[in-house]
Order: structure tokens, then sequence, then C-alpha cells
């Protein structure tokens, strides 16, 4: 029996194990019912349950609770038989073919499991990726990152923390800078007005008192999406009275702001930076596997690292031009693609078929400016060339998005049904995680 080990449980990685656990237990994709599994399954995440990166904005200002749209990694591996092992990725022989695991500690500090190997045939990195604070003087120590639900959830307990000081009038005022106009500063920035509004609803706290500042180093906001949108957005982000400053980059952090390189001061009492990502600083030398200057692992068309036939990554880890030599940004809907890709290149591989190719499919993009609008561009076989939507059209596709990341790993039906239990939460729970 082959083993298939695939290290991360974001998007692509936990879609992937799902699709392959059912696959070697279920059907055969090649034809042929197996007597028993051609593979075993492992997927290994840090984490004990997985949420959808592009809500974790929406963790942070308390909008969704995340125990309640969570997925438990050990529960969802043993419905979809495939194995679960919690643990950190700390080191890869490739001669041997194993990677370890770091030890598991408890909230002391003392040791739970100890390290530990894991055996394969086939490993997959779908380790996602994590901001990227280009050695920026000041930025880890004194700005929050949200690559992650557990930063999510910090910064949503510092803002709970500042709302009772505004409550008690301890803090005249709220200041947040937010380093980045992508989609997730963009987000972010919207969704922390609409928290505020929300908690003026059950505290005294009074309009006005809090004051978001958005810094862009490029010239318009969300440049991965047309000119225009990124301008429509500012134009509402403005009318929510966010500062919008464009084509100016932050030289350092400070406990106090951001100083700019023009030498602006932006007082903050809470700093968030979102500009740029890249994969995990420690996939720069694991195993000798070649990388590139943003530490993704170099692979093929096929998703095959270029250095070890054994190994594919997907997703923001991996470094990949497809078959067309288009270079894949570091997307969501990119790793989802990806993840159907290596399902079928690793069912061949145990299999004894070819591999195919990857081809990146640009869907468009869509931001969501928190309950008052959204923004986007759609693209595909239903659209020639790029469709940009605004508006309630644009919020419904955005919300759809996340149904159909539910459908990939649950299938439609239980993904209508975990949806339609959040709307029914929604509506009998406030509209803020208030802890």
């Amino acid at each position: 029996m082959k083993k298939i080990v695939i290290v991360g449980g974001g998007a692509g990685g936990l879609q992937l194990a799902t699709r392959l656990g059912h696959h070697f237990n279920r059907s055969s994709l090649f034809g042929g019912q197996p007597k028993e599994p051609a593979a075993q399954v492992t997927l290994v995440d840090k984490n004990r349950t997985h949420i959808w990166k592009p809500l974790l904005h929406q963790v942070a200002t308390g909008s969704i609770d995340s125990s309640l749209d969570a997925l438990n990694y050990q529960v969802h591996a043993r419905k979809n038989d495939f194995h679960f092992e919690l643990g950190s990725l700390q080191g890869l022989d490739r001669d041997r073919q194993v990677i370890s695991l770091a030890p598991l500690a408890d909230e002391e500090g003392g040791e739970l499991v100890p390290a530990r190997e894991l055996e394969y045939d086939y490993l997959v990195f779908a380790l996602g990726s994590q901001s990227n604070d280009f050695d920026t003087p000041g930025v880890r120590e004194h700005c929050v990152f949200l690559d992650s639900s557990e930063q999510a959830s910090l910064f949503h307990r510092r803002l709970l923390d500042r709302f009772l000081q505004l409550e008690t009038k301890t803090l005249a005022r709220l200041q947040i800078a937010i380093v980045g106009g992508g989609a997730t500063g963009v987000e972010l920035a919207a969704e922390l007005v609409e928290a505020t509004r929300q908690m003026g609803h059950y505290s005294k706290i009074e309009s006005g008192s809090l004051q978001v500042t958005l810094v862009e180093a490029g010239p318009h906001l969300l440049p991965a999406l047309p000119e225009r949108l990124g301008n429509n957005a500012r134009q509402e982000l403005d009318k929510l009275g966010v500062r919008v400053i464009t084509g100016t980059a932050v030289s350092e952090a400070t406990a106090e702001g951001l100083i700019t390189e023009e030498g602006e001061e932006i007082p903050a009492s809470v700093r968030v930076w979102a500009a740029g990502v890249k994969a995990p600083d420690f996939l720069a030398h694991i195993g000798g596997l070649a990388t590139n200057k943003l530490n993704q692992i170099e692979v093929s068309p096929e998703l095959v690292s270029v250095s070890d036939p054994n190994i594919f990554a997907i997703g923001d880890c991996a470094g990949c031009r497809d078959v067309k030599d288009v270079r894949v940004p570091p997307r969501a809907q990119a790793a989802q693609q990806m993840a159907g890709v290596a399902e079928h290149n690793l069912i061949a591989k145990v299999e004894g078929h070819k591999l195919k190719g990857f081809r990146y499919r640009d869907r468009g993009s869509l931001i969501s400016l928190s309950k008052h609008t959204a923004v986007g561009n759609l693209m595909g076989a239903l659209v020639k060339g790029s469709l940009t939507i605004e508006g309630r059209i644009a919020g419904f596709a955005y919300r759809s998005l996340y149904r159909m990341h539910l459908a990939a790993v649950h299938g439609w039906a239980k993904a209508m049904l975990i949806y339609m239990v959040g709307q029914a939460n929604r509506f009998v729970k406030p509209r803020l995680k208030m802890h």
C-alpha cells in the first residue's frame, strides 16, 4: 500500500485529502474497484480545525464565530476515509522518504506527544502562505498578522478590549492602521466600521470613536483588479469614514503607530500588516528542494517538485508556471484548481497512468465591503472577457464563493445544510461575537 502524506489543511490540502480518501476507498478514477485500498492518505496540520482563509477578517472583527464555522480535521478525516495527524513539520529526509513532526506541547509547555516521523511514498506540500513583512523594521514586533484563525482570534480579543476602553471612556478614540490595500486590507477596513456600529447597539460607544487608516504602496487599491474597481472601493471606504492613503510605503512600525517613507507618522494603537504574501520561511531550505525568492517550492506544470519526482506542491507554497507558461498567483481559487490536478496525478502515480499538466483558469475576483456592497469581476466560460459587477449582485456572488468551498469539501447536499444552519445561528445570535 502506497502512503500519501499531505502537509497543510488549507483549502487545497483539505480538498485533496478528502477526494483522495474517497477515491482509494470508494471508487477508481481509471476504472475498476481494488480489493483493498491502493493507498493510505494522511493529512498533517498544526491546527485541530480548519476555517476558510478568506473568512479570517470576519473572525477578526467578530462578524463570524470560528467555533461555529470551523471544521474539525479529526472528525472530517474519519468520515472521509483518510487519516489526520496533528503536528508541525520540522524536517524532511528525502533519502529515507520521511518527514519529522515537532513535539506537541500543552498550554503550560509540557510535552504531550514527542517528536515523530511519518513515512511517505508521495509527499504533498499544501502549506499556504504567510504575510510578507519585507523585513520592514518593527513590523514583527508591533503589528498583527491575519494568517491563521489563532491570529484572527487574538485580534478580536484586542478589539473587544479597546471597545471596553471606549465604553468606559478610558480611551478617547480607537485608531487602527492597516498596511496593504489588497483584498484583506480593504475587507478588514469595512468590517471594522460595521463591527463598531454593531457594538454601539450593545454599549455606550459613540459614533466617530473609530478611525481606520488604510495604507497602500501602489497607486490604487486592489492592485490585482482593474483600477476602476480599486477607485470604486476607495469611494465606498471614504463614505464609511476610512482614511485611505495610496502611493505611500511604510518604512517602520512602532508601538505608537506607523512611519511612512515620506516621514509621516500615523498614530495607531492597533496595527495590522496585510501587505503581500510569501510561503513559510522554513520551506526555503527544507530537504534541499529548489525554491524561489518567495520560499515557494518550484514545481513543473504537473505540480511535481523539480528536485524530486515523489514530492508535489500546491497552492500558495507552490512556485508554478502552468502549461501555458502563466505564473500561477497565490489565490484560493488557484489552490482549489491545483488540488484537482494533484488528485489526478497522485492517483496516476499510484495506478501507473500518465500525469497531466495544470492550466490556471482565472475566474475573476470579488471583494466584500462588509454588508454595504461588493466589487469584483467575473471571468470564465459564461463570460467573454471580463464582466465587472458591483453592489448586491457582487455581494451575492461573493457569498456564493464560501458555499462553493463547502461543496468542494462536503458535497453540495451537506454544504447547503451547513449553510442553512449557519444562517439560522446568525438569526438567533447577535450579529457580533461578544467574547
